[in-house]
C-alpha cells in the first residue's frame, strides 16, 4: 500500500472523523461525482455503503459475543476489556450514524456534501478501495488461510 498518497488523501479530505470514515466518504464522493459518466457507479455507491453498514453491525456483534463469553467463562470483568468493547461499540455507532446520513441524502444535495473534486481522481479511489478492502477480516486473515 502507498501509505505516502493515503496520508495526503487524509489531509485533503476535511473531518473529524476516524481514518476509515474520512476514507469511505472521499471514495463515495468520487462515485457520486462520476455517476453521470458511468450510470453503474450509482450500484457500487449503494453497495459499498450497504457494506460498511454490514461490516459495522458485524464488528459490534463480535464485541458484544466475545463480552459475552468473557462474562460466562471467568466471571468477572477486566476493566481493559470493556474499555475495549465500549471504543468497539462507540466507533461502531459513529460509522453507522455517518452511513446513515449519506443513505438519507437526497441526490440534489450531494453537491453540498462534495468535497474539491480534486481531491480524489481514479488512481486514489483505487488505492482508497484497496485500502479498505485490506481491512476487512478476510483480507487480514488470508495469510493464516494460505499457511493452513
Amino acid at each position: 500500500m502507498d501509505q505516502g498518497s493515503i496520508a495526503r488523501i487524509l489531509k485533503q479530505v476535511s473531518g473529524g472523523e476516524d481514518e476509515i470514515q474520512q476514507l469511505q466518504k472521499a471514495l463515495l464522493d468520487y462515485l457520486d461525482e462520476n455517476t453521470e459518466t458511468d450510470a453503474s457507479l450509482v450500484f457500487s455507491r449503494k453497495f459499498y455503503i450497504a457494506q460498511w453498514f454490514r461490516d459495522t453491525t458485524m464488528e459490534t456483534e463480535k464485541a458484544i459475543k466475545s463480552q459475552k463469553d468473557e462474562d460466562s467463562s471467568e466471571g468477572t470483568h477486566h476493566a481493559k476489556d470493556v474499555e475495549t468493547t465500549g471504543q468497539i461499540m462507540h466507533r461502531a455507532e459513529s460509522r453507522k450514524t455517518f452511513l446513515r446520513s449519506i443513505i438519507k441524502t437526497a441526490p440534489s444535495q450531494f453537491s453540498t456534501l462534495k468535497i474539491n473534486s480534486d481531491t480524489v481522481d481514479y488512481e486514489d479511489a483505487c488505492l482508497i478501495v484497496r485500502y479498505l478492502a485490506s481491512m476487512r477480516p478476510f483480507a487480514q486473515s488470508f495469510d493464516i488461510y494460505l499457511t493452513q
